[in-house]
């Protein structure tokens, strides 16, 4: 059973709302500033899963999560999708023509950069995680100063909203891994979805063959990401999502993958949130 979780950020962040909604029984949380000290919390031994953003159907991809997944040996085991609405918030008493900096992390400064188009006033500055700011203004009283983050955020750490749902475009979904330090958390017999990795030589066509061996064992390609392999300069590694409807594909695959493929890996296998 699951007891304690670690994310990144503080309570009222979007990793503290999708621990929430995740799992079936309250868990505790052990807040972290940085994705490392989660990774560290999880290989430690101080937390039995810890919650990890993966990408932003805005933004895209947070590339340096799939390679601490990768370098660490961890295994995904669970996604979810979070709708993701950015609020400006401050202390109360405040209008908007009152803030003269914004603090948030960079992501979510550039979900809203339209936004701010309108108030040339306000200085943005990145910071490290959209409700520490939250958290900060309220214990610091910091006046003329907003922080753009969740509802629950503004909630906890009793700040006005000033504006409702800033980020440019309505529709912002960020999907989150569950990692654990072990690949055992879903029956084989409910698992239609996997994350792997491999990598592939300079033979043209290389990576064309393995996907088009994906296709004929009946898996549907959802994402594919490359990330440089740092050793070894212009080769590639592919983050690779797969779905499927038998897990038996899916096993049929692995076995062709590991010989036609270098360095392949099974970063997790479990249940589609999509579906």
């Amino acid at each position: 059973m699951i007891k304690t979780v670690a994310i990144q950020g503080v309570k009222g962040s979007f990793h503290h709302i999708v621990s929430q909604q995740f799992f079936d029984k309250p868990v505790d949380v052990i807040e972290c500033l940085t994705f490392d000290t989660v990774v560290d919390s999880l290989i430690s031994q101080s937390c039995d899963a810890a919650i990890m953003a993966l990408e932003n159907s805005i933004a895209g991809s947070i590339i340096p999560n799939y390679a601490l997944i990768d370098k660490y040996n961890l295994h995904i085991v669970g996604e979810h999708y979070l709708d993701i609405q950015h609020n400006l918030m401050a202390l109360p008493n405040q209008s908007i023509e009152d803030i003269k900096e914004v603090y948030s992390h960079p992501m979510a400064l550039l979900q809203c950069k339209e936004f701010f188009k309108q108030y040339p006033h306000i200085k943005l500055i990145e910071d490290k995680d959209t409700a520490e700011v939250a958290q900060r203004i309220q214990v610091k009283q910091l006046r003329g100063v907003g922080a753009i983050a969740s509802t629950k955020a503004a909630e906890i750490f009793e700040l006005d909203i000033l504006e409702h749902s800033i980020q440019t475009i309505k529709h912002n979904e960020t999907r989150f891994a569950i990692v654990k330090r072990t690949n055992s958390e879903v029956p084989e017999s409910e698992i239609n979805k996997a994350s792997v990795k491999f990598e592939t030589d300079h033979k043209r066509g290389s990576l064309a063959t393995i996907l088009n061996v994906m296709s004929d064992c009946k898996l549907n390609l959802t994402k594919i990401q490359s990330l440089p392999i740092v050793e070894t300069p212009w080769k590639y590694a592919f983050f690779v999502d797969i779905t499927f409807e038998k897990y038996i594909d899916f096993k049929k695959t692995k076995s062709i993958i590991e010989i036609m493929g270098e360095g392949f890996k099974v970063l997790g296998e479990y249940k589609n949130a999509k579906r």
